[in-house]
């Protein structure tokens, strides 16, 4: 199987390990980064013994009790809902190819995270999309996802809050369109890595509405994108004991050392979510008056969750050379051919703890 070049990552390394690197990065679908000395330090540092004592070796390939107890307490589901994987990647993955079978198709939003379709067709699926439309505010809609499904379908995904518009689909909608789905005998995944950041009301997690899979990880709404620590909630016991043997296959299993850091990171998550909300709204304040300020250049749905944006140039002219002129003042935003959407780019508000306005003055002096 010959895959397609990954552009939007291809993109980031370019600018994100250069030496020196960008300097400021708001290309990131992150929130702000955490050193391993912070993250030791939670709680008073309690884990730093723990760790010394840890043995290096093998653990159980669906992740070890700790772990899961941590990850169901977050959704307050049953720990053996839970199996733990290499970040949310193993887990689409995973799921992709217990979907997959002879004339098989899986639905996805478009546009989306890219490796959702090249994954899929990795495993022999057929990609059906749902176009989520920036004149309709990027809406997410039961009615939306059900007419791309056909006798085909095997797997439906929804990414809520959505990479990379911020759009949303509030719980009815997916209460009706697991329910119709399950009538079909078609599983829901529900991609929540941005849960619980949100811009409105605050809004529950699905992982208890029946016929859906949830898929979270560390990386998004926990910021600690190093750990590659993702997992699946699912409470179908045969597609846990399926996924987990793919799994043993895969990767065996995940890292002792890893997985006891994000014990102790769960167990302080309010404090890493707090500090989340502080930058992702601070920034997105900022951005809001760079983007009302160039309302004859640029358009944008305002982001109701997660930490990116994605706006579009009204010229409609392909935004690369834009992102590109960017990059060489030193500020990294990701160009829309990387989503298949080429006058669009994509814009985080996440990741720079410090000196977010000053990005926007530079790109004040490029995009006009």
């Amino acid at each position: 199987m010959h895959l397609p070049p990954f552009l939007l990552d291809q993109w980031l390394a370019r600018y994100e390990f250069a030496s020196p690197p960008i300097r400021y990065n708001l290309a990131s679908s992150t929130g702000p980064a955490w050193t391993l000395g912070e993250v030791m330090a939670l709680g008073g540092g309690e884990i730093e013994n723990a760790l010394k004592e840890l043995r290096v070796s093998y653990i159980p390939h669906a992740g070890t009790q700790a772990l899961r107890r941590a990850i169901a307490e977050l959704y307050d589901v049953d720990p053996e809902w839970i199996v733990v994987t290499t970040g949310a990647s193993e887990a689409l993955s995973g799921l992709f190819c217990l979907a997959a079978e002879p004339g098989a198709s899986v639905v996805l939003p478009h546009p989306g995270f890219p490796a959702f379709a090249a994954m899929a067709r990795v495993w022999g699926l057929a990609v059906t999309t749902y176009e989520l439309e920036r004149e309709k505010s990027y809406l997410q809609s039961a009615d939306l996802v059900l007419a791309a499904v056909d006798d085909k379908t095997r797997l439906v995904v929804v990414n809520s809050p959505h990479n990379p518009t911020g759009s949303v689909m509030l719980p009815p909608e997916l209460a009706r369109l697991a329910a119709v789905l399950d009538e079909r005998g078609i599983p829901l995944m529900v991609d929540e890595v941005y849960h619980p950041l949100y811009f409105g009301a605050p809004l529950p997690s699905v992982v208890k509405l029946s016929n859906v899979i949830v898929v979270g990880d560390l990386s998004k709404a926990l910021c600690l994108s190093g750990l590659r620590i993702g997992w699946v909630i699912d409470p179908d016991a045969r597609r846990r004991e399926r996924l987990s043997n793919l799994r043993s296959y895969f990767t065996i299993c995940g890292s002792p050392i890893t997985e006891m850091i994000a014990v102790h990171a769960l167990a302080h998550r309010r404090v890493i979510h707090a500090r989340l909300e502080e930058v992702t709204r601070t920034n997105l304040a900022k951005l809001d008056e760079f983007m009302d300020a160039r309302k004859q250049t640029l358009g944008w749905v305002r982001p109701h969750g997660g930490t990116v944006a994605f706006p579009w140039r009204l010229d409609d002219n392909d935004s690369r050379p834009m992102c590109t002129a960017l990059a060489s003042a030193g500020l990294l935003v990701a160009p829309g051919d990387c989503f298949e959407a080429p006058s669009h780019f994509r814009v985080g508000f996440g990741a720079q703890v410090c000196g977010y306005q000053e990005a926007l003055d530079i790109a004040s002096g490029i995009v006009r």
